[in-house]
């Protein structure tokens, strides 16, 4: 895989019949190394490692109810009293970062309510703190540091 934005972290990995695995710290498990996956993982290890968020609070790939309809979000890391604080959306290194990405995670945040939202495809990698009130996003530097 590719070299990403992120950091270099120590991983896990297994081969099993031609398909490569990466051990996802969160799931506790080994799972396919797909691109988007590389992605996830490094993000994973950056806001645990860099950032100081609780692998406790993090929480991948689930499923959420959107108007009916069943959507899987990327990431989400909770606060100690179960409050979701950030959403993130990762995509193949290939994948470019769009205004259809924003839209995709503006959507499920309708639904989740997180404060932050964080976007990556290892190349690039955008957050934005939520102005609900005013219905926007505002752009910072970085994902700022886990505070309780």
């Amino acid at each position: 895989m590719k070299p990403l934005c992120f950091p270099q972290y120590d991983f896990r990995f297994k081969s099993s019949e031609n398909t490569r695995y990466i051990f996802d710290v969160i799931r506790k498990k080994f799972v396919v190394l797909q691109p988007e996956e590389w992605v996830r993982q490094h993000l994973v290890h950056y806001l645990i490692k860099d950032k100081g968020y609780p692998k406790s609070l993090i929480n991948v790939e689930k499923i959420i109810r959107m108007h009916g309809l069943s959507k899987r979000y990327d990431l989400v890391v909770f606060s100690p009293l179960g409050e979701i604080v950030l959403l993130a959306e990762c995509k193949a290194p290939n994948i470019p970062i769009t205004q259809e990405t924003f839209d995709q995670i503006a959507r499920y945040n309708m639904a989740l309510q997180s404060r932050l939202l964080v976007l990556t495809n290892g190349a690039k990698l955008y957050c934005c703190e939520m102005d609900f009130d005013k219905e926007k996003y505002i752009f910072l530097e970085q994902i700022p540091e886990f505070s309780r």
